[in-house]
């Protein structure tokens, strides 16, 4: 899988009222330069993004996606993005991905500094091989994030529950937990709530009770999590939104990250501390994010 495919798009020309959106995009060559020196995306992280997952050519939870990248336009004071338009250039990406697993990038930018319309763009890229890591598991560590769970409601101007292209905390926590001999992170709130990991959503297990913590505090909510808890819901699994003390991690059944690119993640230990493996059910869930959703 080597096929990469990028395309550009002109928000200014999203009128809601045309069906067809094809004179709006820009096929550009994945490999060569296609943005100014002065993009904002590039200078300062000044926008959104978003990451599809492609299975044979399908992409996965598009509406959900969309939603988001809205959600977070909207919380970033960028002009949200024209669902339909989005979609077609979606659907263009789609079409260039082979057979296996790829990811589609959603980008939305301030644009060019003092320019008069932000920027956009698609990319179609193989995704990596996570399937080891889906069978064997990975190793956590517990970070503070370093402020209490309400904090995003006290100080909005954080974009703490947007998915914005201001990633260096996110990659520091994952080298802090690298470091730490651990494969990846979970933030805490400061008053000792579990949070998120820095790129994927934490479902926890206490016997036929599932439960992730609530999207407020700054979580962002999880696409691959809702699908999840739909599959979970349909089994007749009690799937519920909580907030989450520190200490309930240590005793839980079963733990997962899960994300739209490496789907579901058994948590093997969190701090050096062992967690039950439920091989069975991960191997169920990520066969179910492995099949086309909408």
């Amino acid at each position: 899988m080597t096929r990469r495919f990028a395309l550009m798009i002109d928000p200014a020309a999203a009128d809601v009222a045309r069906s067809d959106f094809a004179d709006t995009f820009t096929l550009v060559d994945a490999a060569a330069p296609a943005l100014s020196v002065g993009e904002l995306s590039t200078q300062r992280g000044d926008g959104v993004f978003e990451s599809i997952g492609v299975i044979d050519g399908h992409a996965q939870e598009v509406v959900p996606h969309l939603e988001r990248l809205a959600h977070s336009a909207q919380l970033c004071d960028l002009p949200l993005p024209n669902q339909a338009q989005w979609h077609q250039a979606i659907e263009r990406a789609a079409a260039h991905c082979e057979q296996g697993e790829y990811v589609i990038k959603l980008i939305l930018s301030r644009g060019v500094e003092h320019g008069p319309t932000p920027t956009a763009w698609v990319t179609a890229a193989p995704a990596s091989d996570f399937s080891a890591v889906r069978e064997q598991g990975i190793r956590v560590v517990t970070l503070d994030r370093g402020y209490d769970l309400d904090v995003a409601e006290k100080a909005p101007w954080l974009l703490l529950g947007a998915k914005t292209l201001s990633y260096a905390v996110n990659m520091a926590a994952l080298r802090e937990a690298h470091r730490r001999g651990a494969d990846d992170a979970i933030f805490l709130s400061r008053d000792g709530f579990v949070l998120e990991a820095p790129t994927a959503s934490l479902i926890l297990r206490f016997g036929e009770r599932f439960v992730t913590p609530a999207p407020n505090g700054g979580i962002l909510h999880g696409t691959t999590q809702l699908s999840v808890y739909e599959h979970l819901t349909a089994r007749g699994f009690a799937a519920e939104y909580a907030q989450v003390p520190a200490s309930d991690l240590s005793r839980a059944d079963a733990a997962w990250l899960v994300s739209s690119v490496r789907l579901a993640a058994p948590i093997t230990a969190v701090d050096g501390v062992e967690l039950p493996v439920d091989r069975a059910l991960t191997a169920e869930l990520n066969d179910y994010l492995l099949s086309p959703r909408d």
